[in-house]
């Protein structure tokens, strides 16, 4: 007998922390993990501020700057990742009575329930979005309250690597964002995703090189736990290059800079194992009815690359003109 060479997602895991237990049943996973994430970056911060990285030769930085800073930056956040979330990548679909057309119904986009009546929580936020909304956010706090804007954002773009990775924690107790199918031994099967029929060829052949016994209907194949990949490299990984070299940093809005290429980079080549949205498909197709659940071509670009891109080249200005006006302030 063939070993089973995927594992199956632990049964155990629901997006609700308390599963049909009244009230309690409507605490989910994903909302912890954002509180997770927002608390990390606080401490984190808050090292920073122990640091002295937060103060000028005119003053000192207080806890109360952070608060005020972090609470700013968060409200930003969470209005950008829903909005961005709602107008970009929601796709309406007319035939789904539950679906929800938010350019003509704006009001809905903040509405903690489906059209049946039903608790969901703000289901569906877009990191894009909310790198946005949250960029905005402390520019505006940085401003109102008369803060270095690059050395506040350096700060912020230092701490928040090891708070997202929380955030694709919860994506995977969630059981959603999940990747391609895969023959890898760690491929997982998630039960949710879409599946295929065992009545196709190719469907049984991956089946059998993953040990999986068909008998008829429908499969579930493996796939790659993109979440996981993101937590790590963009998350764990990224925070741990950039917490090396933030007291090394020549010039305020460096980590900003750094942050904003990085994540663009290992983000546009994670997305290669993670399926687009189906109801969006690819920006830019290589090959027509190029299939989502397989990567077939290189050149099959989604919507979350191509905004990666633009992270990528956006961090390359913030470095340069960072650089620029630190030579030239340098110079006088």
């Amino acid at each position: 007998m063939m070993p089973l060479l995927f594992i199956n997602y632990p049964s155990w895991i629901h997006p609700e922390i308390f599963p049909g237990v009244p009230v309690l049943g409507l605490i989910r996973w994903y909302g912890l993990m954002y509180i997770f994430a927002f608390s990390t970056a606080f401490f984190v911060l808050k090292r920073l501020l122990k640091e002295g990285a937060l103060d000028t030769q005119q003053e000192r930085a207080t806890e109360d700057d952070i608060f005020g800073f972090i609470a700013t930056g968060i409200v930003g956040l969470l209005v950008g990742a829903r909005v961005f979330s709602t107008l970009v990548y929601n796709q309406y679909d007319p035939s789904n009575p539950n679906a929800v057309n938010y350019w003509t119904h704006p009001w809905l986009i903040f509405w903690p329930f489906d059209r049946a009546g039903r608790f969901t929580g703000l289901a569906g936020m877009s990191y894009h979005g909310g790198f946005i909304g949250g960029l905005l956010g402390m520019v505006f706090w940085c401003w109102r309250h008369k803060k270095p804007m690059m050395k506040w954002i350096d700060a912020m773009c230092t701490a928040i690597p090891l708070g997202y990775t929380f955030g694709r924690m919860g994506n995977f107790l969630n059981g959603e964002l999940y990747g391609r199918i895969t023959t890898a031994p760690w491929g997982m099967v998630f039960p949710h995703a879409e599946r295929f029929s065992a009545s196709i060829q190719w469907v049984r052949d991956f089946a059998a090189r993953c040990g999986m016994d068909v008998a008829g209907g429908l499969v579930n194949l493996p796939r790659h736990p993109s979440q996981l990949y993101e937590a790590f490299f963009e998350g764990v990984m990224l925070f741990g290059i950039i917490w090396l070299l933030h007291k090394k940093k020549p010039f305020d809005g460096f980590s900003g800079g750094l942050y904003t290429i990085g994540y663009g980079i290992v983000r546009f080549f994670i997305e290669y194992f993670r399926e687009p949205d189906a109801d969006i498909g690819y920006r830019i197709a290589a090959t027509r009815d190029a299939p989502l659940y397989l990567n077939t071509s290189l050149l099959n670009i989604s919507t979350g690359q191509v905004l990666c891109f633009l992270m990528i080249l956006g961090g390359a200005g913030v470095l340069v003109v960072c650089y620029l006006l630190d030579k030239k302030k340098k110079s006088h």
